[in-house]
């Protein structure tokens, strides 16, 4: 059972809770059972316009468009907003409205990964040249060299093909209507020589650098070893045992599913905010192609927290980690990655696991707690190409999950 929807009314502001019976036998007491939903009708009001001042803080902190976040505690879920949905129309922000996964894509192609092994249908230390020969050659890159693991946790060396699509204005509205196919996209990475040579699965401090590259070959290989695409894999894998109506791998659609909020972004070229919402995603394939909600970026990365996605072993294969880079250090502190994961230590103790997304306009970030008790998804539209910006913007989205995430103040402003 999902559960049902509580609408807080004169704030854009919902709280879900799971139903639940009670049977009342005796009359006595009664006065009891009513304060009880009283009180909890209370804190949900409470709740409900933190999160809402928390929404407005980071709109403001961060200078985004409009930002859409949910939190869940337990079986509790509260949704808040701020900001417009569309600059053009003055129209308010949706309520559990469509959102572009970006590279959170990464974590369910590396999910079906890790399934495939789980079944011994091929291995983390399977070369690429083993399901894809001769696919990876040319200009240094060697597929014999590199490795499943490589590719799913970013330690091949491979150049990153989407640092070639441009930057500006131009060039998003040159690639907005545009397809792309994975073979293209690996052929435009393999004309750069990679950055290092492929690192060992054993290293505890690899040479790492992120790059989409990786999950096209892995989302290659998939298709290679099952005869079919990923994104049916993900379908048949994921998403319809786990119930997750609102996620989709949209190929040459460029529309997002009604309701949506507009994604918005300040191009170096361009003075004024472009709309970046409609276009085709398929240059970033199991990279990050995905369609999905708040709702379903929750239930996702919990479940497969929880382990109802993957035996115990490949589990725990996920959550094997190493450092990133000190350009990631430098606004995500302690941060590590895994396979298809990253960690991030909370300031009131333990961990956050999840991945995050960006994409032209809009950023997506997700945190859960070691077990899948508390969770926090992000989203924030409105994002920018120059660095004092985007840092600023970043810094402000990661406080904000270290607070959601940790209710007692242990995370500062």
């Amino acid at each position: 059972m999902f559960p049902n929807t509580i609408h807080l009314p004169g704030n854009p502001t919902t709280v879900t809770r799971r139903r639940c019976c009670v049977l009342a036998v005796a009359l006595a007491g009664s006065a009891a059972v009513a304060t009880a939903p009283a009180a909890a009708a209370r804190r949900t009001q409470e709740g409900g316009a933190r999160l809402r001042r928390e929404a407005e803080w980071l709109l403001r902190e961060g200078g985004y468009v409009n930002v859409a976040i949910l939190l869940r505690d337990g079986s509790e879920r509260i949704e808040a907003s701020a900001g417009v949905g569309d600059l053009r129309t003055g129209r308010p922000m949706p309520r559990g409205g469509a959102l572009r996964a970006g590279s959170a894509t990464k974590a369910f192609v590396a999910g079906v990964v890790l399934q495939l092994v789980a079944e011994r249908r091929l291995s983390l230390t399977d070369s690429v040249d083993r399901w894809l020969p001769g696919v990876v050659a040319g200009n240094g890159n060697d597929g014999r060299r590199v490795s499943v693991h490589n590719l799913l946790r970013h330690t091949s060396g491979l150049h990153n093909y989407s640092i070639e699509l441009g930057d500006t204005a131009a060039d998003f509205e040159r690639m907005r209507f545009r397809h792309m196919g994975p073979a293209e996209l690996v052929a435009a990475a393999l004309r750069f020589p990679p950055g290092f040579p492929p690192a060992a699965p054993d290293d505890p401090a690899p040479n790492w650098e992120y790059s989409n590259t990786n999950y096209v070959l892995a989302g290659m290989i998939v298709e290679r070893v099952t005869g079919r695409h990923w994104a049916e894999e993900v379908r048949a894998r994921v998403l319809r045992p786990l119930g997750l109506t609102g996620t989709h791998a949209p190929g040459d659609d460029p529309t997002l599913p009604a309701p949506y909020a507009h994604s918005y972004h300040r191009f170096p070229d361009r003075d004024e905010w472009v709309d970046t919402t409609v276009r085709n995603m398929s240059w970033a394939d199991a990279a990050g192609e995905l369609v999905t909600t708040h709702a379903d970026l929750d239930r996702f990365f919990t479940a497969l927290l929880r382990g109802r996605l993957l035996p115990p072993a490949q589990l725990a294969l996920m959550r094997e980690t190493v450092p990133m880079p000190p350009d990631f250090e430098q606004v995500m502190p302690g941060v590590r990655c895994g396979l298809g994961l990253m960690r991030q230590p909370l300031p009131c103790g333990g961990y956050r696991w999840g991945h995050g997304g960006d994409v032209e306009g809009s950023k997506i970030r997700v945190g859960v707690t070691e077990h899948g008790r508390r969770s926090a998804v992000i989203v924030a539209n409105g994002t920018y190409t120059d660095d004092e910006h985007g840092l600023r913007a970043e810094v402000a989205i990661q406080r904000l999950t270290d607070r959601l995430l940790c209710p007692e103040g242990g995370a500062r402003r």
